[in-house]
């Protein structure tokens, strides 16, 4: 059940219902609700599943060496997980202000997001002060996030090749300025 409410998910459907997701998995409505209390828990399980996924996407990025090869094997690894998660992350963010096991994942993914940033740039963060550097990893957060990425893709039209150079190109005049 799990897997098939993801499968909608990725098909584009952004709102499931239950109904639907006992079709796709070939079982009852009354088996769904048997094996979750309700559509929170279904999409609980679902978000669990989706964080497992995208934590075997990622790899520890080294925080050291030359800026220019840490920002393109950050993006690299970014712009592939972004593309991989984006129908349901799209789908998470409309349920997102409803379900508060989806608030909390969203922000959690958040978070690991933002660590990862604070770990590969480090060496350029640590060189500001304090209030510049939380300014800077907020900007960084918001220009390698998945709205940004949406926007490059969904609404900018990019391919990845281009909204990947765009997210490099975003970062790097961010992590260079005074």
């Amino acid at each position: 059940m799990v897997d098939a409410l993801l499968d909608l998910l990725r098909e584009g459907q952004l709102r499931p219902t239950a109904p639907l997701v006992a079709a796709r998995a070939g079982v009852s409505l009354r088996s769904v609700f048997q094996h979750f209390a309700d559509r929170e828990a279904l999409f609980a399980a679902a978000a669990d599943r989706q964080t497992a996924h995208v934590r075997a996407l990622a790899q520890r990025l080294d925080h050291t060496g030359p800026l220019d090869e840490r920002l393109a094997a950050f993006v690299a690894q970014r712009a592939s997980m972004l593309e991989a998660i984006a129908p349901v992350r799209r789908a998470a963010l409309l349920m997102e202000p409803f379900s508060s096991a989806i608030g909390t994942r969203l922000a959690q993914a958040r978070g690991a997001a933002r660590a990862e940033l604070a770990h590969v740039f480090g060496p350029e963060l640590r060189r500001r002060a304090a209030a510049d550097r939380r300014e800077l990893l907020a900007a960084l957060a918001a220009a390698s996030g998945f709205s940004a990425w949406d926007a490059l893709r969904a609404h900018e039209g990019l391919p990845v090749t281009r909204a990947r150079r765009a997210m490099l190109r975003t970062l790097r005049a961010l992590l260079r300025q005074p």
